[in-house]
């Protein structure tokens, strides 16, 4: 399974996504600037965390305008699976991929630490690795990862069952509402989330809990 990282100025997580991505699948994902209007054929397209633009105007708000996400839109609709971590998440809804906003945190305050994150939905492609009900660490780190959704597009994500992570065992770290940390699309191939799974995949970075994710997203056999 081939895989690709978008590169946009003032994202800074290309190196641990591309890493991620390198160990897990055994081969390392082609790169893809923010001007260029075409992405290679792959199976998963991945938009990593940083300060897309240092965060100006809304964050992800400039990047989602790039060239680049044209051809993400694109493949997307063709049904390549497009994940997008952090400012990743972000980028993905200014961009329209994914409904609702993220705001402010409800501290007002940047988050770095580990939180418990429980697997809501285990049967879809970035999911089927892990048992539906299972709570893993991630770590996040952010300053805008409030979830937000007016009350509409809020029930048809939960009655859809497209809300395929939450905060768990009050580890909630920024007020998201219905304590949201990854959100699929209809289709089921586009997934934005805030913590960082990347960060978590082998024992040297303390655990493996992430590596699940990136071996379904990859069909690549646990």
């Amino acid at each position: 399974m081939k895989s690709a990282v978008l590169l946009l100025p003032g994202l800074n997580r290309d190196r641990d996504m591309i890493a991620a991505l390198t160990k897990i699948s055994g081969a390392p994902p082609v790169t893809v600037w923010q001007t260029e209007t075409e992405i290679p054929d792959v199976d998963l397209i991945v938009v990593p965390g940083g300060f897309s633009y240092g965060d100006y105007l809304r964050c992800g708000a400039i990047a989602a305008r790039m060239p680049v996400m044209d051809a993400v839109r694109e493949k997307a609709a063709a049904g390549v699976r497009v994940l997008g971590v952090c400012n990743g998440f972000q980028i993905l809804l200014e961009a329209g991929l994914l409904p609702g906003a993220l705001m402010r945190n409800a501290s007002l305050k940047f988050v770095c630490k580990e939180v418990s994150l429980e697997v809501t939905n285990a049967q879809t492609c970035f999911t089927s690795q892990y048992e539906a009900g299972q709570v893993i660490r991630c770590p996040v780190a952010h300053h805008d990862g409030n979830y937000y959704a007016d009350a509409d597009t809020l029930a048809r994500l939960e009655d859809s069952n497209r809300v395929i992570f939450r905060y768990a065992d009050g580890s909630n770290p920024n007020g998201s509402m219905n304590d949201i940390a990854g959100i699929i699309n209809e289709s089921g191939n586009v997934l934005g989330m805030m913590p960082h799974p990347e960060d978590l995949i082998e024992t040297a970075h303390g655990g493996e809990d992430g590596a699940g994710l990136f071996r379904a997203a990859l069909d690549i056999a646990a």
